[in-house]
């Protein structure tokens, strides 16, 4: 990996996206998005992670995130280590799933072709970390967050969107605990 895709300084926001192997669509069912939103608020509680802005997409997430207690790349790793389990075996165990077979073989299949895995690989491994270093560059990564489900069509307006934080800053209460930039 690039050393301009790391966590360099801690002090300091980043955007960072991270997206399933092959794009799959995992992220069309509720109950995958909701391990995730309650894997985020884990880390918000319990390992010092800052949230300033989020959205879950149908097959990657964006994020504006900082820390108060942990590296950042330590909780990005445990975040993506744990969701991963938890959300392999949600498909796993969901009867109502219909493309279970498929996803789980295409989870393998990208596991086996990574010695870092012993099975299934969920995640991309890198997160693209990207530093904000001013207030106008945050400020475009937060619109380009929010406008990804309004320019996908899913709403017509950001704060529509219940797996993003743009609910938050519309004045309701969105699912994550946000840091207000």
């Amino acid at each position: 990996m690039s050393r301009s895709y790391k966590f360099h300084n801690q002090d300091k926001p980043y955007f960072v996206t991270f997206a399933t192997v092959n794009w799959i669509d995992v992220f069309t069912r509720n109950i995958y998005k909701d391990i995730l939103v309650d894997s985020l608020n884990f880390n918000v509680t319990n390992k010092g992670l800052l949230i300033y802005s989020w959205c879950i997409m149908t097959n990657h997430v964006h994020m504006i995130i900082g820390t108060k207690l942990n590296p950042m790349q330590d909780i990005m790793r445990d975040l993506k280590s744990y969701t991963s389990k938890e959300i392999l075996k949600a498909i796993k165990d969901n009867p109502r799933e219909s493309r279970k077979n498929w996803m789980l073989w295409m989870f393998e299949r990208a596991g086996k072709r990574n010695s870092n895995n012993t099975k299934y690989q969920f995640w991309q491994q890198h997160n693209h970390p990207i530093q904000l270093d001013d207030n106008k560059i945050f400020d475009q990564k937060m619109q380009y967050i929010y406008q990804n489900p309004v320019v996908a069509g899913f709403v017509d307006k950001a704060e529509h969107f219940p797996y993003s934080s743009a609910k938050d800053y519309a004045g309701e209460n969105g699912f994550v605990k946000v840091e207000f930039a």
